[in-house]
C-alpha cells in the first residue's frame, strides 16, 4: 500500500473512531524531531502498531500481545488509559562506539485489560532514530507468578523489502552438537518471506532494506535471567516476521522454552532502528539507551587487542613454547593480551600456566584463558570443562585465576537461548566481576 493511501485511510479511520466516541483506542506519538511516527491501534480486541519515517511506511500494521499462564493478552483486550512523557538521560560508555550519550525520547504507556481483568501495559519509546517497545503485566488477583508462553509481537516489513539476516541453526547440530552457535552465513538482498535455510527463522539482529526509502534494523535489548533470548520466525510472503522463543531441543533439551517470572512481570525491549541511509543504524546506541547498569564493576576493565595462536596453528599450537612466541608477538605489536585457547590445562598444565602468566606480565601482556561452558549440553570434548556451569567450581576456579594474575576468560559453546542459559551468562559475568576477570563469550547469542 502506498504511503498517501495509507495516511488517507488512517485519517479516515481516526475520524470514524472519533465520531463513535472511542478516539483513545487509536494512539499516536512522534519522535522528538517529529520525523518518526507511531500509531498504536486496538481493533476488535487486538493490538497492532505501525511506523513511518517522514511520509514513508517503514513497518506496516504489526500485531502485539502475549499468551501467558495468567491469560491471553493477544485478543479480547479493552482499552483503559494512556499517558505520554518525555524521557531524558545522559550517560557515559567506556567500551562502545561513543563515549557520551544524551538520550531523548518520547514515551507512550498504554494500559489494557484482558477478559479476566488482568492488566497489560504496552510501553513504546521513540528517539530520533529508534523505536522500542516492551510489555508489563499486572494481576488483579492473588497470582504471584507467571509463565509467558509466547509473544505475539511481529514486524511487518513492506512487501518489496530485502533481507540481510542470518538463519537460526537447528538445535544440537553441527560440530559436536554445539549449534546454534550463531555463525551461519548471511543472506544478501533476498526478498522478504524467503524461507530460512533450516526452517527455524533468523537470529537477531536483522537488517532489512526498503528500496528507495531506507533501512530497518530489528533487534532486542534488556534480556537477562528473567527471560529467554528471542529470534525472528520465518517471514510470510507479506513480509510479516513473528517473534519466536527458543526451540525445545536447544541445550540438549535442558530448560523450558518460555519465560517464568514473579509478578509484576516485564519483557525485554524489542528495538527498531530506522534510517533513510545506514548512518542512524551504525550510530544507534539503543542497546544501551533502554537499560541500566546491573552492578558496579570491581575494577576498571581494559579493552584491548590480543594475539591468538589457534587461528593460525590451531590445537597443536596450545603448548608452552608456541604461547611464549605469541606473548612475544603481542609485546612486539604493543598488544594488550594473548589468548591461550582450548586444552591448555592438558597441553601446558596448571603449573606451567603460572609461569606463562608471569612471563607475559614481564612483557606487559595480559593472559586470557579459554574455557568450555559445557557440562552436559553438547559433545564438545575440549577442556577445561565442567567448571563454568557450576557455581562452586566456577568461583573456586576464578579465585585461582585472580591469584595467579590471569586477566580474563573466553567461554565457549552455549548452544541456546533459553532462560536457564541466559541465567548462566549472567552468573558467569557476576561471578567474574567479583574476581576482576573480564569475560569474552564465544558461540553465543546476541
Amino acid at each position: 500500500m502506498n504511503s498517501a493511501k495509507y495516511l488517507y485511510l488512517m485519517a479516515v479511520t481516526l475520524l470514524m473512531i472519533s465520531g463513535r466516541g472511542f478516539a483513545q483506542s487509536t494512539l499516536q506519538v512522534q519522535s522528538p524531531d517529529g520525523k518518526i511516527h507511531l500509531h498504536l491501534a486496538l481493533e476488535d480486541g487486538m493490538l497492532s502498531y505501525g511506523i513511518s519515517l517522514g511520509n514513508e511506511i517503514f513497518l506496516e500494521n504489526s500485531p502485539l500481545g502475549l499468551k501467558t499462564s495468567l491469560g491471553d493478552f493477544s485478543k479480547d483486550l479493552k482499552y483503559v488509559s494512556s499517558d505520554s512523557t518525555t524521557i531524558q538521560k545522559s550517560y557515559d560508555l567506556k567500551k562502545a562506539k561513543v563515549s557520551h550519550v544524551n538520550y531523548l525520547a518520547k514515551e507512550l504507556l498504554s494500559k489494557y485489560t484482558n477478559s479476566k481483568g488482568d492488566s497489560l501495559q504496552v510501553i513504546f519509546r521513540l528517539s530520533n532514530r529508534d523505536v522500542a517497545f516492551s510489555y508489563r503485566i499486572l494481576s488483579q488477583g492473588k497470582d504471584y507468578n507467571i509463565k509467558i508462553f509466547e509473544e505475539v509481537s511481529a514486524f511487518n516489513l513492506p512487501d518489496d523489502a530485502t533481507t540481510y539476516i542470518t538463519p537460526q541453526a537447528l538445535p544440537m547440530t553441527g560440530w559436536e552438537k554445539t549449534k546454534p552457535s550463531y555463525e551461519e552465513e548471511y543472506t544478501l538482498g533476498e526478498p522478504v518471506g524467503t524461507p530460512s535455510q533450516y526452517g527455524e527463522g533468523y537470529t537477531f539482529p536483522a537488517l532489512f532494506k526498503l528500496p528507495g526509502r531506507g533501512w530497518v534494523l530489528v533487534s532486542e535489548t534488556g534480556v537477562d535471567s528473567q527471560y529467554p533470548g528471542a529470534r525472528l520466525g520465518d517471514g510470510s510472503s507479506e513480509g510479516i516476521y513473528p517473534l519466536r522463543f527458543p526451540k525445545e531441543g536447544e541445550n540438549n533439551g535442558i530448560g523450558e522454552t518460555y519465560a517464568a517470572q514473579s509478578l509484576p512481570a516485564k519483557t525485554p525491549w524489542r528495538t527498531i532502528t530506522l534510517g533513510k541511509d545506514l548512518k542512524p543504524i551504525v550510530e544507534s546506541t539503543v542497546a544501551f539507551d533502554l537499560v541500566e547498569e546491573a552492578y558496579e564493576p570491581t575494577i576498571d576493565y581494559k579493552m584491548g587487542r590480543s594475539t591468538w595462536s589457534w587461528i593460525v596453528w590451531q590445537d597443536k599450537s596450545i603448548n608452552y613454547e608456541d604461547q611464549i612466541k605469541f606473548i612475544d608477538l603481542s609485546a612486539a605489536l604493543d598488544f594488550e593480551y594473548v589468548l591461550v585457547d582450548n586444552w591448555w590445562d592438558n597441553n601446558i598444565g596448571r603449573e606451567k600456566i603460572v609461569d606463562l602468566v608471569n612471563y607475559a606480565a614481564s612483557k606487559n601482556v595480559g593472559v586470557i584463558l579459554w574455557y568450555n561452558s559445557n557440562g552436559f549440553w553438547n559433545d564438545a570434548p575440549q577442556t577445561p570443562q565442567d567448571m563454568m556451569n557450576h557455581s562452586i567450581a566456577r568461583q573456586k576456579e576464578m579465585e585461582w585465576l585472580q591469584k595467579i594474575g590471569v586477566k580474563g576468560l573466553k567461554v565457549d559453546f552455549f548452544g541456546g537461548d533459553k532462560q536457564t542459559t541466559l541465567k548462566l551468562y549472567e552468573d558467569i559475568l557476576s561471578d567474574a566481576n567479583k574476581y576482576g576477570l573480564t569475560i569474552t563469550f564465544h558461540g553465543c547469542t546476541l
